[in-house]
C-alpha cells in the first residue's frame, strides 16, 4: 500500500532510499541529511520557543491577570502580596505540572503507538488510564482518601498493576504481539470499568469524589506533587527518549529487528515500562486526559517523518504546549469560573484529529 504524504507508516523509515533509513541500507547524499537535519533541529527549536512562550502565558493568565512585569517581581521576591502569593504557590507549580503532564502523555502515546503498530493507539491502551481509575475509586471508597497528594500514589499503583496484567495475559503462551495485546487491553480495561461504574452506582459519596478526578484537572495540585511525581516522569522520559532507534528496527518486523541486533522482547518491556512510568504518573497527577498521547505523534510525524527519534523528541515538547493552551483556555473562556483541562482537550483533541484523519490517510504503523 502506498502511503500518503504526512501519515507515514514508520515502516517506509526503512527502505534504502529514504533519507532516514537506518544502518544498512544506503544513505542519502550527504547535503540532503544534512539539509534534514538542519530543518528538523530548527523546527525543534522553534517548538521550545513556543513552550517557553505557553509557560508564560500561564503564569500571567487567569481569574486574576498578571501582567509580565509582575509575574518576574513575584518570581524574583516574594513580598507577601496576593500577586506573588497567586504566581509562586498557585501557577508556578500548576504550570511546572502541566508540562510534565504533556510531557508524560505525549512520549507514552509515541511509544504506545510505535510499539502496536497501531496509529490511534493511545496510552489507555495497556489499561493505565482504567487501572488508575480503579485505584482511586477504591483509595475514596474503602479508605476515605480525597486530596490529591493521598490518592495519587493508589492511582499510580493501580496503572501499574493494569498494564502488568495486560501484559501477563498478552503474552501467555506465546510471544506478545501487537494484536494479543491490544485485545488483552481492551479485556482488562472493560473489566475494570464495570467494576468502577458498580461501586459508583452503590456509593454516592464515592461518585461525588471520583467525578471531579475523573474529567481531568491541573487546579489544586501544588508543589508537593511536582516534588513527589516529577522525577519518576523524567526517569519515564529518559527511558523513552532511549528507545527511538530501536523504535525504528521493530518497525522492519522482529525477523529484521533481530538482524540488526534488537531484542524484541526486551524493547517491549522496556517500552511498557516507560510507558506505565509516564502515563501512569501524568494521569495520577491530573486525572484522565484524552487526546494528547493520541494526536500529539500524529502531529509530530507532520512535521518529521517517520523517524522515531526525532517523532519522540517533537512529542516531548508538542504535548506540554497542547496541555498548557488547553488549561489556559479553560481559565479564559467562562472566565472567572473555571473548565477543568480534559474538558477543554475534548474540545480541541476531537475536531482536529478528524480533519487530520480526513484530510492525511493514516496507514498502519
Amino acid at each position: 500500500m502506498a502511503s500518503q504524504p504526512g501519515f507515514v507508516g514508520l515502516a517506509d523509515a526503512a527502505t534504502p532510499d529514504r533519507p532516514d533509513a537506518p544502518a544498512g541500507g544506503v544513505g542519502p547524499p550527504p547535503a540532503m541529511a544534512r539539509g534534514a537535519l538542519a530543518a528538523r533541529s530548527v523546527g525543534l527549536v522553534a517548538a521550545l520557543v513556543v513552550l517557553a512562550v505557553m509557560c508564560a502565558v500561564s503564569l500571567a493568565v487567569g481569574t486574576r491577570h498578571i501582567g509580565l512585569g509582575g509575574v518576574w517581581s513575584a518570581l524574583g521576591h516574594d513580598d507577601g502580596s496576593e500577586n506573588a502569593y497567586i504566581v509562586r504557590e498557585l501557577r508556578v507549580p500548576r504550570t511546572i505540572l502541566g508540562v510534565l503532564v504533556g510531557l508524560g502523555l505525549g512520549l507514552a502515546g509515541t511509544v504506545m503507538q510505535a510499539l502496536t503498530r497501531n496509529p490511534l493507539a493511545d496510552p489507555g491502551l495497556l489499561g493505565v488510564e482504567t487501572g488508575a481509575s480503579m485505584a482511586v475509586v477504591l483509595a475514596f471508597f474503602l479508605l476515605g482518601v480525597t486530596t490529591p497528594a493521598g490518592y495519587v500514589w493508589f492511582a499510580l499503583a493501580g496503572a501499574a498493576a493494569a498494564s502488568l496484567l495486560v501484559y501477563t495475559l498478552g503474552s501467555a503462551g506465546r510471544s506478545a504481539t501487537p494484536e494479543r495485546m491490544v485485545l488483552a487491553g481492551s479485556a482488562v480495561s472493560a473489566a475494570i470499568n464495570s467494576f468502577v461504574a458498580a461501586i459508583l452506582l452503590i456509593h454516592g459519596r464515592t461518585f461525588d469524589q471520583y467525578r471531579f478526578w475523573v474529567v481531568g484537572s491541573l487546579a489544586g495540585r501544588g508543589f508537593p506533587l511536582v516534588w513527589q511525581l516529577g522525577p519518576i516522569i523524567v526517569v519515564g522520559a529518559v527511558l523513552a527518549l532511549g528507545l527511538g532507534r530501536a523504535l525504528n528496527a521493530l518497525a522492519l518486523g522482529e525477523e529484521t529487528g533481530r538482524a540488526l541486533g534488537v531484542r524484541a522482547g526486551a524493547i517491549r518491556w522496556s517500552g511498557g515500562v516507560a510507558v506505565v512510568l509516564l502515563s501512569g504518573t501524568a494521569t495520577a497527577i491530573a486525572g484522565p486526559i484524552g487526546f494528547v498521547g493520541l494526536a500529539v505523534p500524529h502531529f509530530a510525524r507532520l512535521i518529521t517523518g517517520p523517524d522515531n527519534r526525532w517523532v519522540l523528541a517533537y512529542s516531548a515538547v508538542l504535548a506540554p504546549v497542547l496541555v498548557l493552551i488547553a488549561d489556559v483556555a479553560g481559565r479564559v473562556i467562562v472566565a472567572p469560573g473555571e473548565l477543568e483541562v480534559g474538558i477543554i482537550m475534548a474540545f480541541i483533541g476531537a475536531p482536529v484529529l478528524i480533519v487530520l484523519c480526513r484530510r492525511r490517510r493514516v496507514v498502519q504503523l
